[in-house]
């Protein structure tokens, strides 16, 4: 062989993907998700070759299936280790069916105090298990031993530490939102031809017109040979919010949104290398709201690439979706030209880099256009954190914070969140002491949050606001006020609150709603549909009860097409309030 260790191979025109173990047996070419394959070359471990030769077969069995050179590396860097091990053996093995149960003792007495030792072991022993000869026997057996999980190294942010990290988040990106936003409106006034030609404003449409288009603001090489902004007098600078920031934002501004997203959402760093900019879906809140469907991409979940949906509601400065609605404007010139470039480009997460001729050396991520980089890398992160001298990258600590503070999975099972994120958790651990002792309470407040709050009328009072699912006395004197006035409570919370009322007008779709989420049950599994919807059912079924069977199974002869709209939209979590 020429070359020891790994290198990137790129895809060559009408790429293909190749067998993961080359002819020879030595070298395993792993292909990410974007066609580039990395070359790992089993020749340069340290152990006889049979040694090499079984590792590769096991390693290459291993490999299929995997998506991302990340994965890849991370599994080749403990096998290394593993062969460093073996060569470091008075007797060292002469194939691995040579190994002994004595040697796999001492290789886990070795590892199994860290983390990082830990990670090692259960790494290797998804490789060994591969090689046919190791799945029984006094090696199998040992290889069967169970592995402690991992100690989560990342405790969640205390309240102030998590104000401070969003705090420091929230000034970058706001202050690139307003420089954006601004540009956007006087470039839109050239375009509309709403400026007086040959005025102040009109040339700076035009250079912004031009800056949209290519990505610079029209540029003159010095007799130095230094490139500088042709107009920066007028744009009032050279600097990068005088020239390419009015329409871009920078890489650390797309870092702060990220933060802020993490904190909002709970998503992992990785996902915003490929994130599809959010689509609107039809909302039933009215002009003054939009739903996004975000598509999340679940890395672990089955194999290969997995995405869910997430509908996120624009409902109001303090709603979710309204750091969506913000998001899509920061990039949006970013992502109109990255379309331009390459048809069909449209990730949220875009950002002018300081550099136009970027290589392309993380293969996993989207490749750079022109002067447009995406995603955020874990250096993007690392350096974010340290010019806010915030000590460290907060992406896993803030997910770790939203998640637990959630209280459910987010995109993750329910074992993963009570064992990775609840359970270390020594907020949780403390607040659990007190939980104890206030377990009968909880019970009793819970048994009254599952049965209708409100009161059943014969006739409607038209002093009372209509709402998806009830009629409302007084939204003033909510139980779940809004920080702006009024009520913050979703729809179907409505059913839980003391100004709730119900007449026969409102039991055709109380009735059908009842009906489809008794059928969610076939179609979730019982964590899922506990979390989302046993309270919602509870209460219908105490109301049907107060109304009676009778007249609750007559109502469904009453059905009508907009009561059926409405409760798909408030089945799917549509409908804002």
């Amino acid at each position: 062989m020429s070359r020891r260790g790994r290198k990137a191979v790129l895809p060559p025109a009408g790429h293909r993907t190749e067998p993961p173990l080359a002819p020879g047996g030595f070298v395993v070419t792993v292909t990410n998700k974007a066609g580039y394959g990395k070359a790992f070359d089993f020749t340069g471990l340290p152990v006889a070759g049979p040694v090499q030769c079984s590792l590769a077969a096991a390693f290459a069995a291993q490999s299929r299936g995997w998506t991302c050179h990340k994965t890849a590396a991370s599994y080749w860097a403990r096998i290394r280790v593993f062969a460093a091990f073996l060569s470091g053996l008075e007797d060292p093995p002469e194939d691995l069916d040579a190994l002994t149960a004595a040697t796999m003792r001492d290789w886990r007495e070795r590892h199994i105090g860290t983390n990082t030792g830990r990670g090692t072991l259960t790494t290797v022993r998804l490789v060994l298990r591969r090689d046919p000869r190791l799945t029984t026997g006094p090696v199998a057996e040992e290889l069967a031993r169970r592995i402690p999980r991992p100690t989560p190294s990342k405790q969640p942010y205390g309240q102030a530490e998590r104000d401070r990290v969003v705090l420091a988040a929230q000034r970058q990106f706001r202050a690139a939102w307003l420089r954006i936003g601004e540009n956007t409106r006087l470039l839109n006034t050239w375009r509309e031809g709403g400026d007086t030609e040959g005025s102040h404003e009109w040339k700076v449409g035009r250079i912004l017109d031009h800056l949209a288009r290519t990505g610079d603001v029209p540029l003159t090489v010095s007799p130095s040979g230094r490139v500088q902004a042709t107009y920066y007098t007028l744009l009032g600078g050279r600097g990068v919010e005088m020239t390419w920031g009015r329409l871009f934002p920078t890489r650390g501004e797309l870092t702060a949104l990220a933060v802020l997203l993490t904190d909002r959402f709970g998503w992992n760093l990785s996902l915003y290398d490929r994130l599809p900019a959010p689509t609107a879906a039809p909302s039933a809140g009215g002009k003054a709201s939009v739903t996004y469907q975000v598509q999340i991409e679940k890395h672990r979940a089955g194999g290969g690439r997995w995405f869910s949906t997430e509908n996120i509601t624009d409902s109001g400065a303090d709603s979710p979706g309204r750091l969506i609605t913000q998001a899509l404007e920061v990039t949006a010139h970013a992502r109109a030209l990255a379309n331009y470039l390459k048809p069909g480009t449209d990730f949220l997460m875009a950002a002018h880099a300081y550099q136009r001729n970027q290589q392309h050396r993380h293969l996993d991520r989207p490749a750079p256009l022109g002067p447009l980089a995406f995603g955020v890398s874990e250096r993007m992160a690392q350096r974010w954190a340290h010019n806010h001298k915030l000590g460290g990258s907060p992406f896993q600590r803030a997910r770790r914070t939203t998640v637990t503070d959630q209280g459910r999975p987010l995109q993750h099972t329910r074992g993963t969140h009570e064992s990775v994120y609840v359970l270390p958790d020594r907020r949780v651990q403390r607040a659990s002491r007190e939980a104890f002792v206030a377990g009968a309470l909880e019970a009793m407040e819970q048994a009254r949050t599952v049965v209708f709050g409100g009161k059943v009328t014969d006739r409607p009072n038209p002093d009372h606001q209509q709402t998806a699912t009830v009629d409302c006395q007084d939204e003033e004197t909510s139980p779940w006020p809004a920080p702006e006035g009024g009520c913050a409570a979703d729809f179907l919370l409505c059913l839980a609150c003391p100004n709730a009322h119900v007449h026969p007008g409102h039991h055709p779709r109380l009735a059908h709603l009842h009906q489809q989420i008794l059928s969610l049950r076939s179609v979730l599994d019982d964590d899922a549909f506990g979390d989302l919807w046993s309270a919602h059912l509870h209460r219908l079924q105490d109301l049907r009860g107060r109304i009676g069977p009778a007249a609750w199974s007559a109502a469904l002869a009453r059905v009508t097409d907009t009561d059926r709209n409405i409760v798909k939209l408030l089945a799917n979590k549509d409908l804002a309030p």
